[in-house]
């Protein structure tokens, strides 16, 4: 009996499914993509998918804390931009002729990590404060820092350069050492780890869990919500500061005005892709790890495909994986049962949708030698099709649900 039971909870994981999703877009690359550079260039394409993926995946595991705590996190982005300008500050002011000449002093280089990594938990606590004494709903506290923390980096650079609006990264041996991919990988890896050690093994990832699902029940229990609220949010803006630092050796330059704009996006796409319910309670570490790698790829697949200009359509791939992956892949769902055309609504978007994937067949492919123009009007016929049929479907199962309970 414990077998078939093993092979249910197993088939129902989302972890499993991403994997098999992961799987499917790797081969459909290397399929479509008329370079065929996931074979002819692997180690490339492999290092590329894996500097994103750990670069989304440090900031997306502290949103997914949050996400599960029963919170959200609207400022990562702008975090990742202010640590980024203060890391520069720092070594700055700890070492200024070793900055103009490109030779940061290792002490001064320490100590700022330090004190980004610092006044990430000062974020941390801000938003907890601002949470749980002034009462803000986390959405509009951290919808606040998302533009003041960017507006205060932007005021912050000019300050230190006089008067340009960026700090470059001068020392370009320490840049490098920063921003290597298998000491960034390594790092990333342990602080996963640790997160997953916090959240699946001690009493207060328990109590996480527990506050995100019912923040009263769990008061009543006995639980110090408001401390574990601090907890969540300090790492969530800690893994943001340490981002900020990478990015920074990776881009050369901190930029706050442009730097990881809409970054917080992908960091709950993530989170969400990966498992986390937006409702709290539910969420895992390894299912956020999936949900970064499998979202990077996606992202990596569209530019292998559609070439040059592939960047202008990451935010609509964003936005159609995420609706995807809660329709699909969220645990305790049942997709077959749900009813997604019943009525008016449901019959008047079948057409927007076939619309909508014509277009979207005749932007992503458009550019490839084997594409013709009719290929878009039959990717819309079939997904109208398609859809119909579901439509009819439903509503079938449902005059029989009618019939039986009459009956």
């Amino acid at each position: 009996m414990s077998s078939p039971n093993l092979l249910s909870r197993l088939w129902s994981s989302v972890e499993l499914k991403l994997i098999l999703a992961w799987l499917f877009v790797v081969v459909g690359t290397a399929l479509l993509d008329s370079n065929h550079t996931y074979w002819t260039d692997a180690s490339g394409a492999s290092q590329l998918i894996i500097r994103r993926t750990v670069l989304l995946g440090f900031f997306a595991l502290g949103s997914a804390i949050i996400i599960i705590s029963g919170g959200i996190d609207l400022s990562s982005g702008s975090v990742i931009a202010l640590s980024a300008t203060v890391f520069g500050a720092f070594m700055i002011l700890l070492d200024p002729e070793g900055f103009r000449n490109g030779q940061i002093s290792r002490v001064a280089v320490a100590a700022a990590i330090a004190g980004t990594l610092v006044v990430g938990g000062m974020i941390g606590t801000l938003h907890a404060w601002l949470i749980t004494r002034i009462g803000l709903p986390p959405f509009i506290a951290t919808l606040a820092t998302l533009v003041g923390l960017r507006s205060f980096g932007r005021g912050l650079a000019p300050t230190l350069t006089g008067g340009k609006s960026q700090i470059d990264f001068t020392d370009t041996a320490l840049r490098n050492a920063i921003k290597d991919v298998p000491t960034i990988t390594v790092l990333f890896l342990v602080f996963a780890l640790v997160l997953w050690f916090l959240m699946s093994r001690t009493v207060t990832g328990r109590h996480l869990h527990a506050m995100g699902g019912n923040e009263q029940a769990a008061k009543l229990s006995g639980i110090r919500t408001d401390r574990l609220k601090w907890l969540a949010y300090v790492l969530g803006s800690v893994s943001a500061s340490i981002v900020g630092i990478i990015s920074f050796a990776d881009d050369g330059s901190a930029k706050p005005d442009i730097m990881a704009r809409g970054y917080e996006l992908n960091a709950i796409a993530g989170s969400v892709i990966g498992g986390c319910s937006l409702q709290g309670g539910i969420g895992t570490i390894p299912g956020t790890i999936l949900g970064c790698l499998f979202l990077r790829t996606v992202i990596d697949a569209v530019s292998k495909v559609v070439g040059s200009g592939a960047d202008i359509f990451e935010g609509m791939i964003v936005g159609i994986v995420v609706v995807f992956a809660v329709t699909f892949s969220q645990r305790g769902q049942r997709v077959s049962s749900k009813r997604y055309f019943d009525g008016g609504i449901g019959w008047t978007i079948i057409p927007i949708l076939s619309l909508i994937s014509g277009l979207l067949t005749m932007l992503f492919f458009g550019k490839q030698d084997w594409y013709a123009s009719s290929y878009a009007v039959i990717v819309g016929l079939i997904v109208a099709a398609a859809l119909t049929s579901r439509a009819f479907w439903e509503a079938r199962s449902a005059r029989n649900v009618t019939s039986s309970v009459t009956s």
